[in-house]
């Protein structure tokens, strides 16, 4: 008999991920508010997750933050990489090269807008009012520096440490490679079949590998190439909602989802859906896209990426993004409350989210969170998110 591996359950019964998220919580020291008492977000269209609306006041996002953040862009500049950028631009909307530099570089000098916010938001195309509606990478960074504290962001950094406090919000089993024999490894492959290795420092999707048990013909070879590839977490596959497998079965669609959290309401911000194109990950550096979505989890236009490709449909399965509706949209709004309240030390948050076939299962969390925002040639719609930020975390 192979030995059982010394895994980690997000849940170890098969009852819906954010009951069981509910129920592990309940005697958590961190405060939680009553479940039964929530109106639902669905209905009153507010995105946050609590009786009452907090009132934000308005509060600086930092000097010091702001200095320091604009001496890292000026040290990292990279000309050469401004103009490729700029010429895209300019021969995607015909414009003169020599305006589009000037205003990216004014842009970012003093608009907050970092380069690759002028790029995906379609800045040259847009007047100075349409712009200032625009939440940006340089403004979400502030927002991180100041109500993310410094010391508790490691959780976030580290996918192990991550799983290991999130754990009851995870909704899948998992291990720590370095402390499993080979044949706990085949073990555990083999009882989930289709397994996700990890590089626990690493984003956009780099280090992400799926292993399938039917394919591996070297097992004793398996934990060490893993280890090699600093690949040291080893997690279930998550099996989607269908209406995502729908859309691309071959990877874990996630729904990224943006909060602020002010110490007693959980605010959502923004939503946007990845969609995958059959890979390991869903990351743009895998081939996938993203939509924006509305607070009641529909498709606010076609998908796009960074690349100026506009997605109506999947390309794949062909199915309409335009038209999608993410499922159990509810349970989402109370399943990231449950999430924002395990480090409320960090109050901003884009955390990455599969809707499960029972419910919502916690991927990551992001404390830097980066911005999604929408795209007007792609959408037709030219005003961003920002206001909904402001509202909310007040700056």
């Amino acid at each position: 008999m192979r030995p059982s591996p010394p895994t980690h359950a997000g849940t170890t019964s098969r009852i819906p991920p954010h009951r069981a998220a509910r129920r592990a919580l309940g005697s958590s020291p961190v405060r939680l508010i009553d479940l039964t008492a929530y109106r639902s977000p669905v209905i009153d269209g507010s995105g946050t997750i609590a009786n009452t609306r907090a009132t934000a006041n308005s509060r600086s996002l930092g000097l010091k933050n702001r200095i320091q953040y604009l001496a890292r862009r000026v040290r990292g500049f990279d000309a050469a990489s401004v103009l490729i950028r700029a010429r895209g631009v300019a021969a995607q909307f015909n414009k003169p090269v020599a305006l589009v530099v000037i205003d990216m570089l004014w842009s970012a000098g003093f608009r907050n807008t970092a380069f690759q916010d002028y790029v995906d938001c379609d800045f040259a195309i847009l007047n100075r009012r349409e712009r200032v509606t625009y939440m940006t990478n340089s403004l979400s960074n502030h927002i991180a520096m100041k109500y993310d504290q410094p010391e508790y962001r490691g959780l976030f950094h580290d996918k192990l440490e991550f799983n290991r406090r999130f754990a009851d919000l995870l909704g899948r089993e998992w291990l720590d490679v370095r402390e499993t024999t080979d044949a706990q490894l085949r073990a555990f492959v083999e009882k989930h079949e289709r397994v996700m290795g990890k590089v626990p420092f690493s984003d956009s999707g780099h280090g992400v590998e799926r292993y399938e048990a039917a394919l591996i013909t070297d097992w004793d070879g398996l934990r060490s190439s893993m280890l090699a590839k600093g690949q040291n977490l080893l997690e279930e596959y998550i099996t989607q909602h269908p209406t995502l497998a729908a859309l691309c079965p071959g990877t874990a669609n996630t729904t990224r989802v943006t909060t602020f959290f002010d110490g007693q309401n959980t605010h959502v911000l923004a939503m946007a859906q990845k969609f995958g194109r059959g890979q390991a990950s869903d990351q743009q550096t895998y081939g996938g896209f993203f939509s924006m979505l509305d607070m009641q989890g529909h498709s606010r236009g076609p998908g796009y990426d960074s690349h100026e490709n506009v997605y109506p449909t999947h390309p794949e399965s062909g199915v309409s993004i335009v038209d999608f509706q993410l499922p159990m949209t509810p349970e989402l709004f109370i399943f990231i409350d449950l999430a924002c309240r395990v480090v409320p030390q960090v109050q901003y948050v884009g955390w990455d989210v599969v809707m499960g076939e029972n419910g919502p299962v916690l991927v990551e969390g992001n404390w830097a969170a980066g911005v999604y925002e929408n795209k007007p040639s792609a959408t037709g719609i030219r005003t961003g998110n920002r206001a909904r930020y402001r509202q909310y975390v007040g700056f």
